[in-house]
């Protein structure tokens, strides 16, 4: 007798319906691969929105988190435990920044770096009081906390939880003349994904990136990069921004910082903007704890190989092209960079969630979004032959 129908109506009784996950429950899994809890197995084509770049259950991670546990797990910022200074320092090397502020999650990074960049713009640049603003882009995603969906643009995500926070203005993302005339005396800083995820692994044109860089530097203003998703070796580079070269003031990072383990979040800057910060003005008790510092420094230590990204770029080039010759069969659009990519279907062969779905019973998990728009993200150490099987079965719901 099959046991995820049963386990499926159980989620579905008990828990508020904040997601909407396709029907498999997993019980284990291992590299680029899950099980469910009726022995079927499935390629992992999601690896939780890039929490998972380095696959399940990576072996050092792992090793990394038995031991820690066997010591120490908590001491919350009331003291410093050993693990600490040696995550913020090697994170804050492979950032090219002065300093690192640790926290838990996506979007408590997003918060963080909204607070201090309005305290920059208030103690550094000398911004009105109560009137800093904070650029941002059209289809972005930075989370979900009340201030973080004021400026949303998803519907879904953002109604019916006003009243909604100001200082925040949106302009379209990759306009770059639009953004430069949204910068006022009163802004603080501009908020971007470097590519945005949730859109649809939205690339930005060329050169836009380098101008925002510069419009930024002209202005006095902070470039913050949410690079939550797109970081840490997903588009075949440690940041998504060094595609084009360009290095923000602050980088929002998370997901696979956890290692697929813990959440993990941070924040990195140079001294200037994150000093700012004075005890007693910003925290977290979970944010830094030995645990997660335990596996994010080996995390860092992995990426600082740089074995990571040039198989995302390796790999990616696989993908892509595979993807590529599938527009025009089912597909109309890809984009993407690395082992990331949004899929767009043709509408009149089905939605995105159907394409999921089919691909689910096929062995493949993926991920839909706004429509009929897919999004492939697999484990870092995925190989060749894998990605080849996740391109053949979606080659083979389009044919169908």
């Amino acid at each position: 007798m099959l046991r995820t129908p049963g386990a499926v109506r159980d989620a579905e009784r008990w828990t508020a319906h904040n997601y909407h996950p396709l029907p498999v429950v997993v019980s284990c899994a291992e590299g680029a691969w899950l099980t469910d809890v009726d022995g079927r197995r499935y390629l992992d084509c999601l690896a939780g929105y890039s929490a998972l770049n380095f696959g399940h259950r990576h072996p050092k991670l792992i090793e990394a988190a038995h031991a820690q546990l066997d010591r120490l797990t908590l001491t919350s910022r009331a003291f410093i435990h050993d693990q600490f200074a040696d995550f913020c320092k090697e994170l804050a090397e492979l950032c090219g920044k002065d300093l690192v502020l640790p926290m838990n999650t996506g979007a408590e990074a997003v918060e963080t770096g909204i607070k201090v960049a309005r305290k920059w713009g208030y103690q550094v640049k000398g911004v009105t009081p109560g009137q800093a603003n904070i650029v941002v882009a059209e289809g972005n995603f930075h989370g979900r906390t009340t201030t973080i969906v004021s400026f949303s643009t998803d519907e879904d995500a953002r109604a019916d939880f006003g009243p909604y926070t100001p200082g925040f203005t949106v302009v379209p993302y990759g306009d770059l003349d639009a953004l430069a005339a949204a910068i006022d005396e009163n802004t603080v800083a501009v908020l971007l994904e470097p590519i945005q995820g949730e859109q649809g692994v939205v690339v930005p044109p060329e050169g836009y990136l380098p101008g925002v860089r510069r419009v930024c530097t002209e202005q006095n203003v902070l470039f913050i990069a949410d690079e939550i998703q797109s970081g840490l070796g997903r588009t075949g580079a440690t940041f998504a921004c060094e595609h084009e070269g360009v290095v923000p003031d602050m980088y929002l990072l998370g997901k696979a910082l956890g290692g697929g383990i813990v959440p993990v979040s941070a924040v990195a800057a140079n001294a200037d903007v994150l000093g700012v910060l004075k005890p007693g003005q910003h925290g977290s008790t979970f944010g830094g704890n030995p645990l997660a510092c335990a596996v994010a420094t080996e995390v860092v230590r992995l990426l600082a190989t740089g074995e990571f990204q040039r198989r995302s770029a390796e790999l990616g080039e696989r993908l892509h092209g595979g993807l590529q010759a599938l527009v025009g069969k089912g597909l109309v659009a890809v984009r993407g960079r690395g082992l990331w990519a949004g899929l767009d279907i043709d509408p009149a062969l089905m939605t995105g969630r159907q394409a999921c779905e089919r691909l689910m019973e096929r062995g493949v998990l993926a991920k839909d979004t706004h429509g009929s728009t897919i999004r492939l993200a697999p484990p870092l150490v995925i190989t060749e032959e894998e990605i080849d099987h996740a391109v053949a079965q979606l080659a083979a719901i389009l044919a169908a």
